[in-house]
């Protein structure tokens, strides 16, 4: 482990203080360990977030797009396009000389129920359906070629027992989906690097399934460039043997690692989801609400912890993950406010609703 103990300190002195704005950001912190990126909306990367490109371009060293290439944004019906925010995310990204992530390509979620049917409403035959999936990787692939420079191909294929999760892609296409994605992925943009992307990747049951399908992918002679472990964690789970396992997997499987969608829940929930299952939303309550003015110092500290603990794992291995990123800028533009229950009050990020460090308490 490289300059663990100092790092340990650096983090926690500087995520968890007030720092001035002539300060290393994380970016530099991390330059020679691997890239840290942020999932950012429109109002993010057009301009018309105030402080968000100081912010941006002070810390962040990668960009992901957090919604605004998924299908029902970016061809949200047949044969039309939106292309907006697409194009200012990628402008933005190389005004930051950041490394571009385009996310995603083929998911069950956020799908117009278009993509699987005919106009009378019938679901596609497979080689319909495989030709709309071509259409649209071309489209949106060859729009940024050479200007993304790595995409998530496919994402969240697989159950947490392993099985296939019996997606609209998957009941039509069958498991023949996968293959055909970074096939064409691949053709399209032969330079942009291609990967996979799951949450509870630290299930050695789903981690297990998931590095299968990515070595037949391999012998098949398809490229796969890395698998990315989304990092939806928990004040107190998983734990870092747990996460470290995972790295230590993918990484002698032969695939790069990737530190995706980090971010950790600091509120209670009904029951022990895990994970990102988007079909779980609950309604709100007091009971699951409980900090809706502010973090109880004892929380931030935990939080301070986690953060502190988590990079000292990624940087233990900085020579196998290539890219740690955060899913969402600030607090206030996190999912977390609306999973697994709606409408709460999270404080799952570094930096909080009016986009500053976090200053939980004095580090003196």
């Amino acid at each position: 482990m490289k300059r663990s103990l100092n790092l340990i300190l650096l983090i926690s002195a500087f995520v968890f203080s007030c720092q001035p704005p002539t300060e290393k950001g994380l970016k530099d912190i991390f330059q020679d360990e691997f890239f840290i990126g942020a999932a950012v909306n429109g109002r993010q990367v057009n301009g018309s977030l105030a402080k968000a490109d100081s912010l941006l371009n002070l810390h962040f060293s990668s960009l992901t797009s957090e919604n605004g290439l998924k299908w029902s944004n970016i061809h949200p019906k047949e044969g039309e396009y939106a292309f907006e925010f697409g194009d200012d995310y990628v402008r933005k990204g190389e005004e930051m000389n950041a490394f571009i992530v385009g996310h995603t390509l083929v998911w069950h979620q956020q799908v117009p129920t278009w993509v699987f049917q005919d106009q009378e409403g019938s679901f596609l035959s497979k080689e319909a359906l495989q030709d709309r999936m071509n259409e649209h990787i071309a489209t949106v692939v060859g729009r940024y070629k050479g200007r993304i420079d790595g995409w998530d191909v496919v994402n969240e294929a697989f159950e947490d027992d392993g099985t296939w999760r019996k997606t609209q892609w998957y009941l039509i296409l069958g498991e023949d989906y996968i293959a055909e994605a970074f096939k064409k992925a691949n053709q399209v943009d032969p330079e942009a690097e291609l990967y996979y992307n799951d949450y509870n990747v630290w299930k050695p049951e789903k981690r297990q399934a998931i590095l299968k399908m990515a070595q037949n992918l391999r012998e098949q002679g398809i490229r796969i460039d890395g698998i990315g472990m989304q990092g939806h964690y928990r004040l107190d789970f998983p734990s870092l043997d747990q996460i470290e396992a995972a790295i230590l997997d993918i990484h002698q499987a032969g695939f790069q690692v990737m530190i995706t969608e980090l971010d950790v829940d600091v509120l209670p929930r009904p029951s022990d989801f895990d994970g990102a299952d988007l079909n779980i939303s609950i309604e709100d309550s007091e009971i699951w609400n409980p900090y809706t003015d502010s973090l109880p110092s004892a929380i931030q500290e935990k939080l301070k912890n986690r953060y502190t603990s988590l990079f000292g794992l990624f940087s233990k291995h900085s020579d196998k993950i290539s890219r740690v990123t955060f899913w969402g800028l600030h607090d206030g533009s996190s999912w977390l406010n609306n999973w697994p229950v709606r409408g709460r009050t999270n404080y799952p990020l570094l930096f909080d609703r009016e986009l500053n460090l976090k200053v939980p308490f004095n580090n003196d």
